[in-house]
């Protein structure tokens, strides 16, 4: 069986050595509200009786607000991409 969100998310978190604070400010940046117990579920055993699968929308989110978090936001129309100053 391939990967769920779940396993794309725990390892995302890893590769980015991110806290679950610093998961909260991502999702805030594209106005997406989680809470820590939210993430505590999601990163939780399957086998868990509270876990919870994680949804394309909620990584399909995370993902967007990691992009701004990575590179900044996009500039706007018209205006020009500083290059390397």
């Amino acid at each position: 069986m391939g990967l769920t969100n779940n396993d794309i998310f725990k390892k995302l978190r890893v590769a980015h050595k991110l806290r679950d604070d610093d998961i909260v400010q991502i999702c805030a940046l594209v106005d997406f509200k989680v809470t820590k117990s939210e993430l505590g579920a999601i990163f939780r055993k399957e086998d868990h009786p509270k876990y919870v699968e994680c949804g394309d929308q909620f990584l399909r989110n995370f993902l967007n607000g990691l992009i701004i978090h990575l590179r900044g936001p996009m500039p706007g129309k018209g205006e020009k991409v500083k290059s390397g100053e």
